[in-house]
């Protein structure tokens, strides 16, 4: 597990990542088309205005794009205690025997050993349940077991699938519908585990991965499952104290391969959001720890850093991400990649230029100083 990394003697606090955001900017729906947002393009001092679909004259021919191929579960189950009290359950991660990790949403949490019956798909008498076995720490969640149905075999991955609502963001204040079904997934979305999408990643489309293979942007792939510690605020003004929430990351020997050819050819790369940059660092800081003695092998584990100004980038030299929450860690994040002064001064740009902010709104291309 990599450890929480936050550069030393940095004078930065909570307060210094705070912009006050009028609620109407908050996207509550996607573009019509993916890649019909705006990118606001801060490679340079003076921030530029674009589209999304003019990403690929931005980037040159031996760059490489490194995509999040994560899939976002229908992670929110919903369903009742045995005395008939509402209960909601956003599963955070799968283990082996029917196990699940998740986060409970209850008015009086009940007891361990107690079986909760969720909500079968529409018109089912199909009702599973889920068994509290007690807490897990980890992930600071609970513990359950699912007894599934004839349907759903022994895969709790199909019981959310059925029964299962999309996670959207709590700023999201819509119930999901068949658009979030499809919207709130990548279209390259290959490993189920998250519960937040990579949303850098929404703003492709098969014509964009076209016009960028035509200017000859190479792409890769990592994983890394977002999970619900994305959203959790940052609570202490020495940020130095925050203790950051662990995901669940893989580098594939492919992924590396890329990138030592990337840099072969003089290219640079571009991580498509900051899951792609925690996993990217979290793998280059397991690299110098010697834990792969220089060989290319597909690295796995949990990942719990924390990148604030005066963090040393050792893989990334380009981002796009869309627009993040005050006093996040991800405004952190992005402050040590571009500077913070500057990011400060871009999203003013943003606001007064009335972009679309979080989850489902626009972009922007960030340069590491």
């Amino acid at each position: 597990m990599t450890e929480p990394h936050t550069g030393q003697g940095h004078p930065f606090t909570l307060s210094d990542f705070d912009f006050a955001l009028p609620p109407d900017l908050i996207a509550q729906h996607p573009t019509a088309e993916r890649s019909g947002s705006r990118l606001l393009d801060g490679t340079t001092s003076s921030p530029h205005d674009r589209c999304f679909k003019d990403l690929p004259a931005q980037l040159n021919a031996g760059d490489l794009l490194v995509f999040n191929d994560t899939k976002v579960m229908n992670a929110r189950l919903f369903g009742e205690k045995p005395t008939g009290g509402k209960v909601e359950l956003l599963v955070e991660r799968v283990l082996t025997g029917n196990q699940v990790v998740a986060h409970m949403r209850v008015s009086k949490k009940p007891e361990a050993g107690v079986t909760l019956t969720l909500d079968g798909a529409p018109g089912s008498k199909d009702h599973p349940c889920a068994t509290l076995l007690g807490r897990w720490p980890d992930a600071n969640g609970t513990l359950f077991r699912f007894v599934l149905s004839n349907d759903d075999g022994d895969d709790p991955y199909a019981l959310m699938a059925r029964h299962g609502h999309v996670p959207l963001p709590p700023y999201i204040t819509h119930t999901d519908s068949a658009q979030d079904a499809q919207r709130y997934q990548t279209i390259f979305a290959k490993h189920p585990g998250a519960v937040a999408a990579p949303t850098a990643a929404l703003h492709f489309d098969q014509a964009l991965l076209d016009s960028l293979e035509a200017r000859g942007v190479h792409s890769t792939h990592i994983t890394l499952h977002v999970g619900a510690g994305t959203f959790q605020p940052v609570k202490t003004e020495n940020i130095a104290a925050h203790q950051m929430h662990s995901e669940w990351y893989q580098m594939p020997v492919s992924a590396q391969a890329a990138i030592a050819a990337c840099r072969e050819r003089g290219g640079r790369v571009v991580a498509v959001g900051t899951t792609t940059v925690r996993t990217l660092e979290s793998w280059a800081l397991q690299a110098s720890a010697g834990t792969h003695a220089g060989a290319m092998v597909n690295c796995t584990g949990d990942t719990r850093i924390f990148i604030t100004p005066g963090f040393d980038f050792k893989v990334v030299d380009l981002l796009i991400t869309n627009f993040h929450l005050p006093k996040s860690s991800l405004m952190m994040l992005v402050s040590a990649l571009a500077g913070h002064a500057h990011i400060m001064a871009l999203y003013q740009h943003a606001i007064a230029q009335r972009y679309r902010f979080f989850s489902y709104g626009d972009a922007m291309l960030l340069a590491r100083r």
